[in-house]
């Protein structure tokens, strides 16, 4: 009996140790895809991917809705929907209450300085001005990410982020990783002193080639006929942000040669995010990405949508057009990838940092309760009113990201009683024609008001240490007003929180529409699944009901 006992333990050690070396999965199951593409199309709201489904490309979009998984009802689990927050949700699978990114920037509580979400004074862009605010490094970004974990697990690997703006970039890819962003000055995309000293060969080869100005005097064309976009409002209405916009659109028409203002307008165009996926081409060739067995991860965020939805809404032509401009650019892509990696070894994944309000415009003429709301002249009438009631002084100093801060120097210093200061600030936030719901520091803090309406979203978007006083939520269809916006994004209703979730991998996807409803902090889970790797250490989501039985 003891001679059985002893083989059994030699025979599991032996066992152990053949899967150590091989470093994969257990026998039967199969081993991580060689390369994770991530990609976020920022701004995009899931009723735009369901609403164009029957003018996509036969392996664009397609190839995820037809032919791989993806989510019907899919949420941000947070109330302050904005850029650098969802890219710093989306792989590190948890939200600003423990990530730290409360906002594409926020203020110093005490000093009211700005703080912007990647911004890192002690390094600059390489071969590139660097302004004050300028992103250059994920120091803000208070955890790790799915790339983080893969790069511990396996310093062989690499992990590489792309994006139009620098947050887009730097947060999805982590801590430990690297970043590449467009330059919207030069035409260029760069990555900062914080990973390098100088880039390597293939960047600065594509550089040289001056990829931005093949599209100087270029007509961004609708890709159908204009009977097809019945559906979306028409061009040149009196709202949109530029006066007169209409397709075809000249790249550079007021230009006499490719400048600042060119490099910067393609941003609002399908031209940018033609470029970042042609700079992902160019990493997975010089990086060798996917090349080995040591699983890498690409991140690519593009960025025009954002910037076309601002200026003219998700309800425009122009926003249908140039989602339909980027489903040609996945098919054109994703027959590179093919071709590159193999296509049968990586996995694509595809989900969006938000979501998009319709413009107020739009909203009133449908007959909801909609409109602009001022941050400045609501802050004006607050300390009005605090003033009258505590005395000369000004109470609330202002806004930051979500939230209202106060004045907490010059309530000690009047001996004012904090939580009086406070309430009564509430109340009045609450007289605002445009603000929903008010929660104050304390009950954020201690949690107390779990299942009231908005309360669990509102907490997920504050943080204590860099987050105000009072998180303020608007009503649904209202906005706070922009000067550089004809709309946005940011609240918790489901126009801004409601996005894609795509997954396409044969070998470890298992394929259908998801009905139920998740949170996008279940990517994170799911890919580190599917990587053999164990999630980020602060991540709370769930992994999504789509990795095939012998990928787990």
């Amino acid at each position: 009996m003891r001679s059985m006992h002893r083989f059994r333990f030699l025979s599991a050690l032996l066992l152990a140790g053949a899967l150590a070396a091989c470093g994969h999965a257990p026998i039967g199951q199969s081993a991580p895809p060689k390369l994770v593409v991530f990609m976020a199309v920022d701004g995009l709201p899931q009723r735009q991917v369901v609403d164009y489904r029957q003018q996509l490309a036969p392996d664009g979009l397609a190839r995820f809705l037809d032919r791989g998984a993806w989510f019907a009802n899919a949420n941000y689990g947070y109330a302050y929907t904005v850029t650098a927050a969802g890219h710093a949700s989306m792989l590190t699978g948890t939200y600003a209450y423990r990530h730290g990114i409360i906002g594409n920037d926020w203020r110093n509580l005490e000093t009211g300085e700005v703080q912007y979400c990647t911004g890192d004074a002690r390094y600059h862009y390489i071969g590139n001005p660097t302004g004050k605010l300028d992103g250059t490094s994920p120091n803000n970004l208070l955890v790790e990410t799915v790339g983080d974990v893969l790069k511990r697990s396996n310093p062989r690997s690499k992990v590489i982020g792309i994006s139009g703006k620098d947050r887009g970039a730097i947060l999805p890819a982590g801590k430990t990783c690297t970043a590449y962003m467009y330059m919207s000055k030069s035409g260029q995309f760069a990555s900062s002193t914080f990973y390098m000293k100088e880039h390597p060969a293939w960047v600065d080869a594509f550089n040289a080639a001056r990829p931005a100005d093949r599209y100087f005097k270029q007509s961004w064309q609708p890709v159908l006929a204009d009977a097809a976009y019945a559906q979306s409002l028409p061009d040149e209405q009196p709202w949109f942000l530029i006066k007169g916009a209409r397709l075809p659109m000249t790249m550079g028409a007021a230009q006499d040669k490719p400048d600042g203002a060119y490099y910067g307008a393609l941003l609002r165009s399908p031209f940018v995010d033609e470029m970042a996926l042609q700079f992902a081409r160019a990493a997975i060739k010089g990086e060798a990405l996917g090349q080995d067995d040591a699983p890498d991860i690409l991140t690519v965020s593009l960025s025009g949508h954002d910037y076309v939805n601002h200026a003219f809404s998700a309800e425009s032509r122009l926003s249908h057009d140039h989602l339909l401009h980027l489903d040609r650019l996945f098919q054109a892509f994703f027959e590179d990838l093919d071709a590159m990696v193999g296509k049968d070894n990586y996995v694509a994944v595809l989900t969006a940092d938000h979501g998009f309000m319709p413009a107020p415009e739009t909203s009133l003429a449908a007959g909801r309760n909609a409109g602009r709301q001022s941050a400045s002249q609501t802050l004006a009438r607050v300390n009005a009113a605090l003033a009258q009631k505590f005395g000369a002084g000004t109470w609330a100093k202002f806004f930051s990201a979500s939230a209202l801060v106060l004045d907490h120097r010059l309530i000690d210093e009047r001996k004012v009683d904090r939580l009086a200061v406070q309430e009564e600030a509430r109340a009045l936030l609450l007289k605002e024609e445009g603000i929903a719901m008010v929660y104050t520091r304390d009950e954020l803090a201690g949690n107390t008001r779990a299942g009231a309406p908005l309360f669990d979203q509102m907490r997920k978007s504050w943080n204590a240490q860099r987050s105000g006083d009072l998180q303020v939520a608007l009503k649904p269809y209202w906005m706070f007003t922009s000067s550089s916006s004809t709309t946005t994004h940011g609240s918790p209703h489901p126009y801004d929180t409601n996005v894609p979730i795509l997954f396409y991998g044969p070998h470890w996807v298992k394929p259908g529409m998801v009905s139920e409803r998740v949170e996008t902090s279940g990517v994170a889970p799911t890919l580190a699944s599917m990587l053999k790797i164990a999630p980020p250490a602060t991540s709370e989501g769930k992994v999504l009901p789509i990795v095939a039985a012998d990928a787990r």
